[in-house]
C-alpha cells in the first residue's frame, strides 16, 4: 500500500514544501556542553543530534589499548521522546549497535589516530529528535565535535541521504520519504573527493545510483561550507574571548587571519 501523503506532487514540490534537490535547514551549535572536550548540536530539519567527544585519554580497559594508534569508541543513545513511536531503545539494541559501528568505521580512516598511541577517543551520540536522515546528522555532528575537541582529521566528513521517487531523485530525506522510497546515505571528504561511507538498506536500481551518488557529492560540498562557517565563527568567538593581541572589531586580527588561513586548507 502506498503512502497517504504525496511524496512529490505535479508541481515538483515534496511533502514538506521543498524542491527535489533542496536541503533542509541546518543549524549548528558548537558551544561548550558539560565537561566534554568537544561538543556539537546539529539539526537537519526536525532531526537533532548532540555529540560529545572526550579525549584522547587513557583507555578504560587494557584490552582496548593499541600500541600504535588511538582507539575510537562510539556510544549511541536514542532518547525515548525523540520519535513518535515512544519505544525505548537500550544500548544493546541491534539498531543502536549498528549505528555506532557505522559511525566508528566512517571515522577510523579520517581521524589521525597514529598521533595518539595507547589512548582512546570516546564519542557519545545523543539523538534528541528524529525525522529522517539520522545517520547523516550523526556523522556531521561527530565531525564538528571532533574538530571542536581539537582532534586532527585528514578532512571534514560530510554526509547526506538521497533516494528516488519513481524516476525523480531526492536529497536529504525526511522520515516519511525514507519509509516510502529506496534511499542511500553517502559520506564524503570534500577536499579530496574521497567517499568514506555508502550505506543502503533498500534496493536501488543501478541506473539511479550513479545520479544519486553525484548529487550527494554536490550536496556534501554545500554542507561542508556550512560546517566551515560554524567552526570559523566559533574560533573567532574564542579568540575574541581570550582578549590578547591587537584587536579590530573585537577580534584578534593576527590570530583570526591565521585561523582563516588554516580553515581554507580544508
Amino acid at each position: 500500500m502506498g503512502s497517504r501523503v504525496e511524496i512529490l506532487n505535479d508541481g515538483g514540490f515534496r511533502s514538506d514544501g521543498r524542491r527535489q534537490f533542496e536541503l533542509r535547514d541546518m543549524t549548528i551549535d558548537l558551544s561548550q556542553q558539560g565537561q566534554a572536550d568537544g561538543c556539537a548540536v546539529v539539526t537537519h530539519g526536525l532531526t537533532q543530534v548532540l555529540v560529545s567527544v572526550f579525549g584522547p585519554r587513557e583507555a578504560k580497559m587494557r584490552s582496548q589499548t593499541m600500541h600504535d594508534r588511538a582507539n575510537i569508541s562510539v556510544e549511541v543513545n536514542v532518547a525515548a521522546f525523540s520519535t513518535g513511536e515512544r519505544r525505548k531503545r537500550t544500548r544493546g539494541d541491534k539498531r543502536i549497535l549498528e549505528l555506532a559501528a557505522t559511525i566508528k568505521s566512517t571515522f577510523e580512516p579520517v581521524v589521525q589516530t597514529n598521533l595518539y598511541p595507547r589512548s582512546q577517543i570516546d564519542v557519545y551520540v545523543q539523538v534528541l529528535q528524529q525525522d529522517g536522515g539520522l545517520l547523516q546528522a550523526c556523522i556531521n555532528a561527530t565531525t564538528l565535535a571532533l574538530v571542536n575537541a581539537g582532534i586532527p582529521l585528514l578532512d571534514f566528513v560530510c554526509a547526506v541521504s538521497g533516494g528516488v521517487h519513481s524516476t525523480s531523485p531526492l536529497l536529504d530525506l525526511t522520515l516519511l520519504e525514507e519509509n516510502d522510497i529506496p534511499n542511500v546515505t553517502v559520506a564524503m571528504m570534500p577536499k579530496t573527493g574521497k567517499v568514506t561511507l555508502v550505506t543502503m538498506e533498500t534496493r536501488l536500481h543501478v541506473d539511479r545510483f550513479e545520479e544519486i551518488f553525484r548529487l550527494a557529492g554536490d550536496a556534501g560540498k554545500v554542507i561542508h561550507g556550512e560546517m566551515k562557517n560554524a567552526v570559523r565563527s566559533r574560533t573567532s568567538a574564542l579568540v575574541a574571548a581570550m582578549g590578547s593581541g591587537p584587536r579590530v572589531g573585537g577580534v584578534d586580527v593576527a590570530a583570526d587571519k591565521d585561523g582563516d588561513d588554516r580553515m581554507n586548507e580544508y
